[in-house]
């Protein structure tokens, strides 16, 4: 079990034996796990509890003023800002209404599989924090940008169904299509934006979930490119690092049309 889980030198918990161990234990819980059962129960320590308190104390007020308001209202049903560490299990009873459940994983996957999981209305998801002396930042998803950034557009029923198109599409792909698809999704569902009264608001889960890239885009240090579902699929990306562009749709239904449209003919 010691190896089942890698981090980088950089990663703010690589010299953290303790922080390790945590992250070994989480990830063999959701190695055990079998897809369709419930999502394994993590009792998460207060320190977690305090990583998870200080994200959501710092997003709140970026999402009332820089997330688009369908995403806002979403958020504000889930409750998940204002609630305790939630469990998967929890915010899967609330995801019913489109067909989706969230199922865990040790950490991240082959793009391929995450997004054929998609297609059958599964997103694989990770359970463990970010490291606790950088709250703000974390180097890989963590809890926070599945919770956060993910669920709460799983219920929205056009970004549901565009997810498993993602999925469906990705299931009849040759490998460098998959990469294509890849960063379509990148740009759109994680760190998509969108036209709403004048202004340029977030919805791709990457935003909701790090405050330091929505206060990037409120200081518009991204330079916004004009929305190209062809300009998407050959953009490449480094996850590592904030990106330097990011592609603003029209308005949020037609950004749902151009990829309900691209992801039929692909």
């Amino acid at each position: 079990m010691m190896g089942l889980v890698e981090l980088d030198a950089e990663h703010p918990g690589f010299r953290d034996p303790i922080y390790r161990k945590r992250r070994h234990a989480i990830a063999a819980l959701a190695e055990a796990h079998q897809e369709g059962e419930p999502a394994p129960y993590v009792v998460y320590t207060p320190d977690e509890e305090r990583v998870w308190r200080t994200v959501c104390d710092h997003l709140r007020p970026l999402h009332d003023a820089h997330v688009h308001p369908e995403l806002q209202a979403i958020q504000r049903r889930l409750g998940l800002l204002e609630s305790p560490l939630p469990q998967l299990e929890q915010v899967n009873e609330r995801l019913t209404t489109t067909g989706f459940r969230m199922e865990p994983v040790a950490g991240l996957v082959a793009p391929r599989r995450f997004l054929e999981a998609l297609g059958r209305g599964v997103f694989l998801s990770t359970q463990y924090l970010r490291h606790g002396s950088r709250p703000l930042y974390t180097p890989e998803p963590d809890l926070v940008h599945e919770l956060v950034g993910h669920a709460a557009s799983l219920l929205h029923p056009g970004i549901a169904e565009i997810s498993r198109r993602f999925g469906q599409v990705a299931a009849q792909s040759t490998d460098g299509e998959v990469e294509r698809l890849v960063r379509l999704y990148w740009w759109t569902l994680e760190f998509g934006l969108v036209r709403h009264e004048g202004a340029v608001k977030a919805l791709g889960a990457g935003l909701l979930s790090s405050a330091g890239e929505l206060l990037g885009v409120v200081a518009e240090k991204p330079s916004f490119q004009a929305w190209s579902v062809s300009g998407m699929m050959g953009m490449d990306y480094d996850p590592t690092r904030p990106n330097p562009v990011l592609f603003v749709a029209p308005s949020f239904d037609q950004m749902i049309d151009s990829l309900t449209e691209a992801l039929t003919i692909a």
